[in-house]
């Protein structure tokens, strides 16, 4: 649905974006993570075809966003980290003059309006002027707008930005339930956000994609050994034993206990194999189980280790 290709963008000597490439699938949700002037915003603003950029393009639903942007425009809804509003309005009046720009009118306005107002949850304050509202408010107005025209592609740049934690969570929300039907390409330098709600991670770096994947496909990139840890009622040794059936295949570290239980980290070179290892014999020994859980690495970790090996290479 989005397509990166090649982008370039020099601002005089500053190169703000290097060769940066990326993909967003359809009603996929792909959060672009980086420190603040990494190029996040910059990307953004060429795919929403606010900025032409040195070299490099980009495409939108199959539309080149130089070639076409009149059309580019008609399927993207824009948020950015400061929403475009006008505080005179009020917000009733402010999404009715959105949507007249955006071509629509008479019953189809109206039945966009009564969606976002409802999608967006501003009914409350659906007759004060926006200058009035808070931060929280004011950023539900602004993905109003965005989604007025029922866009294929949301993009937005830091849409938790300033809010408190309620307001956090009800923004990751919306945006979980907007990807059922849309492909949404959010910004953020936040972990947690894109930990979050993404199906699909791209970091930045210095204007440098310098990972693309799932957010378990980074975490593994660290090399971590991953496995389980167990609590088992029984004793070290009988534990130890039973699972030297699997030979090598298998690595147990004790990590502790307390009374009768003992724990264990064990780990394999095959997750899912190393899964059903462990099931098969908990299953046939009967033992009484306080713990099984998956470790799982950690993705600030592996951020750390990819921006490093980055500056390293370089």
């Amino acid at each position: 649905m989005v397509e990166a290709k090649s982008l370039c963008m020099n601002y005089g000597t500053t190169r703000a974006l290097v060769e940066a490439s990326f993909v967003a699938a359809d009603n996929q949700v792909m959060g672009l993570l980086g420190p603040n002037g990494a190029g996040k915003t910059t990307c953004m603003k060429i795919i929403t075809t606010q900025m032409v950029p040195t070299s490099g393009t980009a495409e939108v639903a199959g539309l080149d966003v130089q070639a076409s942007p009149i059309e580019v425009r008609k399927k993207v809804g824009y948020l950015p980290e400061t929403a475009p509003l006008y505080n005179d309005m009020e917000v009733a009046e402010f999404l009715e003059f959105v949507g007249n720009g955006r071509g629509l009118t008479n019953n189809k306005l109206k039945s966009r309006i009564d969606w976002v107002v409802e999608a967006c949850k501003v009914k409350g304050v659906y007759r004060r002027p926006i200058g009035e509202l808070s931060r929280g408010y004011r950023q539900r107005v602004g993905l109003a707008q965005a989604l007025i025209h029922d866009p294929e592609v949301l993009i937005l740049d830091e849409p938790t930005s300033g809010l408190d934690p309620l307001q956090i969570v009800g923004i990751r929300q919306l945006i979980k339930d907007l990807s059922a039907t849309k492909t949404i390409i959010f910004s953020t330098h936040i972990l947690q956000e894109v930990e979050a709600i993404s199906d699909k991670i791209v970091i930045i770096n210095e204007g440098r994609i310098i990972a693309d994947g799932t957010p378990d496909d980074l975490r593994l990139s660290t090399g971590e050994t991953t496995g389980f840890t167990i609590e088992l009622k029984a004793s070290r040794d009988e534990i130890q034993g039973s699972f030297s059936d699997f030979g090598t295949s298998l690595e147990l570290e004790f990590v502790g206990g307390d009374n009768d239980f003992n724990k264990f980290v064990i780990s394999g070179a095959d997750y899912t194999q190393t899964q059903m290892m462990i099931s098969e014999k908990l299953k046939s020994e009967g033992w009484q189980v306080r713990e099984f859980s998956p470790n799982v690495p950690n993705l600030e970790k592996a951020f750390i280790q990819l921006t490093k090996e980055r500056r390293t290479h370089e």
